[in-house]
């Protein structure tokens, strides 16, 4: 059993393995209903498996989403890879599993199945119907006989919610968390919480001023109105204000017993004030008053030490996650120039120019 985490291996074994799988079908998730089946009942499944991810993916961006199974039609659904087909003049046409999604793990029940599925999609990639195929799980890896290979590597942070609320705050980080927390209650910071218009709205012009900081377009609006419209009550944005001046800001959804934060934003004059630590601990209350059993606070790159330590701060475990590739990506030298330009130019963008440079580029880098 090669290829896989302990925690897969144990779900492994307490399952009696298929038969060896002969074809591979294709379903559309948005029709099919043995995809939410399947996505309710399998522990592995997350909030990016799920039909409100995707139809907001395909609302925003024009994505067609897909899962390849070794299940016939009509046959109850016991495996699947979720993938967008992602059509772009400008970067190709590819599979992923799945576009901005922080990971999407494998719902199969042995690496022998993902390996038969991914085979079939590689022979895809080589008839040219495809430039590449990835993959973004947390447990199963692919095996050698595949052709995929690492990509990237990001840290993932979960924060198990286990014991009381006075419990979880004691574990926090005294200096970079407590306080922080202890600041914004001193500094009375308005807090809202809800999915209207009006906090939309706050969340997006403080995620442009975020976004221009790091020398990035911003998200279009359409993808967040597209996840208000497809989550509804389990998606939350939270908004701390100080005078009535939005100062932070944080978007939360709900999937079965986890909390999911998957977007953060601010006005860095304000930090000192601790406005984002109100509502990571506003959240994380809700989360553990509500029965909840994880709070996720998503994928983090390798080389940014700075966010990865804000998220141990919290007690979160950080645990590797490799998104994978067919065929490799080609290996070219770095463009310090290219940074260089954008750190020029970014900053000195109006921010109505940035929002028409995000409408425009994302549906191409999903």
């Amino acid at each position: 059993m090669t290829g896989m985490t302990s925690a897969a291996r144990a779900h492994l074994e307490a399952r009696v393995e298929a038969p060896p799988a002969t074809t591979v079908y294709e379903l559309d998730p948005l029709r099919d209903a043995r995809w939410e089946t399947l996505v309710r009942k399998h522990p592995r499944a997350s909030v990016f498996h799920s039909v409100a991810w995707l139809q907001a993916l395909q609302s925003a961006y024009g994505y067609e989403p897909v899962v390849v199974t070794t299940c016939p039609p009509q046959a109850p659904l016991s495996n699947g890879l979720v993938f967008c087909r992602v059509r772009s003049w400008l970067t190709g046409p590819r599979l992923v599993s799945l576009p901005f999604s922080d990971h999407c793990e494998p719902l199969v029940r042995s690496s022998d199945e993902l390996d038969f599925l991914l085979s079939a999609l590689r022979s895809q990639v080589e008839a040219g119907q495809w430039q590449y195929v990835e993959i973004r799980p947390t447990d199963f890896q692919p095996g050698s006989s595949t052709g995929f290979s690492r990509d990237i590597t990001y840290r993932l942070h979960r924060l198990p919610l286990s014991g009381s609320t006075e419990e979880l705050f004691q574990h926090f980080h005294k200096s970079c968390v407590q306080r922080k927390i202890r600041r914004a209650e001193r500094e009375q910071l308005c807090y809202e919480e809800g999915n209207s218009d009006e906090l939309l709205k706050k969340f997006y012009n403080l995620l442009i001023i975020t976004r221009q900081r790091l020398f990035l377009p911003p998200q279009p609006p359409q993808w967040f109105r597209a996840l208000v419209a497809s989550f509804g009550k389990d998606l939350k944005i939270r908004v701390a204000s100080k005078d009535e001046y939005p100062v932070a800001s944080i978007l939360t959804i709900v999937h079965k017993q986890t909390m999911v934060y998957k977007y953060g934003c601010s006005d860095a004059r304000f930090n000192r004030l601790g406005g984002t630590a109100l509502l990571f601990w506003k959240a994380i209350q809700e989360a553990q008053d509500n029965g909840l059993v994880e709070f996720e606070m998503g994928r983090s790159d390798q080389n940014n030490p700075g966010l990865i330590s804000f998220k141990e701060h919290w007690g979160a475990a950080g645990a590797e996650l490799n998104y994978w590739r067919y065929p490799s990506r080609p290996v070219k030298a770095p463009r310090p120039w290219q940074t260089n330009l954008l750190q020029q130019i970014v900053p000195l963008t109006p921010a109505c120019v940035l929002r028409t440079m995000g409408e425009i580029l994302y549906r191409h880098i999903g």
